[in-house]
């Protein structure tokens, strides 16, 4: 039986583990969800991962709109 706190079926499909992917790369909490988010959106739940991703990407954007008008 797959123990679905360590080891989701909704991730470890994946080649990589999204986990190990964000850590590696360093992406900060709302990049880290965006990955999270669309690597498991087709085996758990569907458009509402997408919107969720969609939000994260939406908070990214109004940071960095937020920085260039700080220049």
């Amino acid at each position: 039986m797959a123990d679905n706190i360590k080891e989701p079926t909704h991730y470890i499909a994946n080649k990589i583990e999204p986990i190990d992917f964000i850590i590696q790369n360093e992406f900060d909490f709302c990049e880290g969800n965006v990955i999270k988010y669309i690597s498991r959106y087709k085996r758990k739940n569907g458009i509402e991962d997408l919107k969720k991703a969609k939000q994260y990407i939406d908070f990214l954007i109004k940071k960095e709109v937020e920085k260039t008008k700080k220049v």
